[in-house]
């Protein structure tokens, strides 16, 4: 298993910064796929969503970026747009091909050097190096800098990163995700209902202090300074419209619910894009019930695979 690379025509590349400890990650599908999205959280930084739409004019998209860096990463956009014009890549507006790269960014400038950001030149540089390799994924691209269980402030919080997966139907089609995990909550696997990484209740420990019961007590005093967001894209190699497509996308955000706690809060900026790449037939029902998987899955392998960064403690 590849991860997102597994649907073809599905490329993804990751630039880091391990010193600032910030990222992003370049998921290309140059040739065209019809792309979806599901906005769950309050807090979110994005770049043209609306070409999503249903009702825009436009029916497919050539790239997706996620980015580090608060609303200063949505410059990276520039750059994986200007790497797929060079490859010919974009939609046809008869003067020049516009490549349509919708974007979402997750903040991680409470972690390394707040002052340095994903650039175009690195969003280039994260398209440049996309490949149908499989996902690495960890603390690398936009997944460099994030963290999870932030309810009591980011010294009580835990690494997290980029993980992928993907689920395979009978009859061939796939559902496959990378997601960037930067949540304010814990992390559960689903199976059990344990947490796997969340908040401590010391900054030395690994006790967890259960998010949830923290909230329903206090509310979320840490919250609003560390900044959080789950970032995910699904794609499968199934032929669906663009409102099938955003139906995807919103089948894949129940994996979020199912291993985020909590999830989509005020304070977080969750989102989830979808691609079709249009292979083979499937039933939109059969595939958001692998999405949703696809996406829980990858979620536990983002925080299983992050390693200690920046003092802020990993279990990788």
């Amino acid at each position: 298993m590849k991860g997102l690379t597994d649907i073809t025509g599905i490329l993804v590349g990751h630039v880091s910064d391990f010193e600032a400890i910030t990222g992003c990650t370049a998921i290309l599908c140059g040739k065209g796929a019809v792309g979806g999205v599901d906005i769950r959280g309050s807090a979110t930084g994005t770049e043209e969503i609306a070409t999503l739409d249903p009702g825009h004019i436009t029916q497919e998209t050539h790239g997706i970026l996620l980015s580090g860096g608060s609303a200063f990463g949505l410059e990276a956009t520039s750059g994986v747009r200007r790497y797929l014009e060079s490859k010919g890549f974009g939609y046809e507006t008869g003067a020049a091909k516009v490549p349509l790269t919708p974007a979402a960014i997750l903040y991680d400038l409470a972690i390394g050097k707040a002052n340095v950001r994903p650039t175009a030149a690195m969003g280039y540089a994260a398209a440049a190096a996309a490949t149908d390799d499989a996902v690495k994924e960890g603390c690398v691209g936009a997944g460099t800098g994030a963290t999870v269980g932030k309810i009591l402030g980011m010294k009580q919080a835990m690494k997290s990163g980029i993980g992928s997966f993907t689920v395979t139907l009978p009859g061939g089609a796939m559902v496959a995700c990378l997601v960037a995990v930067n949540a304010l909550g814990d992390v559960r696997d689903p199976a059990t209902g344990k947490i796997v990484a969340g908040a401590r209740t010391a900054p030395d420990g690994r006790e967890f202090a259960d998010t949830v019961e923290v909230m329903k007590r206090n509310g979320a005093p840490g919250a609003r300074g560390a900044g959080n967001t789950t970032l995910a894209v699904v794609a499968t190699n199934a032929k669906l419209t663009k409102v099938q497509a955003n139906k995807l996308a919103q089948f894949a955000s129940l994996g979020m619910a199912r291993t985020i706690y909590p999830v989509n809060t005020m304070f977080d900026g969750d989102i989830t894009f979808a691609l079709a790449t249009g292979e083979v037939a499937a039933d939109i029902n059969a595939l958001g019930v692998a999405a949703a998987e696809a996406v829980a899955q990858a979620i536990l392998r983002a925080v299983r695979l992050a390693k200690t960064l920046g003092g802020v403690p990993g279990l990788g």
